[in-house]
């Protein structure tokens, strides 16, 4: 079985494994605006400044923890390290 040259030096067969696979691109993108326009539930605005709140309450909460605990960390081990290194 002989493969032909395109123009461009490319075979045929390479040629339509492009097309194929832009085929199959085009395709999960059809798809995929499908499922985001008709089957996906979206929140309400509402919905999603309630939601919104929640995550920042969470996370301001979460880093004052982490402060906390470092601020902990550096006064206790802090003492410790000093005291090792021979500080007065």
């Amino acid at each position: 079985m002989s493969v032909s040259k395109t123009a461009d030096g490319s075979s045929n067969l390479s040629t339509r494994a492009k097309e194929k696979e832009m085929e199959n691109i085009k395709s999960y993108l059809q798809a995929s605006y499908e499922e985001l326009t008709t089957k996906v539930s979206w929140p309400t605005w509402k919905e999603l400044q309630a939601n919104a709140a929640v995550v920042a309450i969470a996370a301001l909460v979460i880093a004052l923890i982490i402060g906390l605990m470092d601020m902990i960390s550096n006064i206790v081990f802090g003492d410790i390290i000093y005291k090792m290194v021979g500080g007065s």
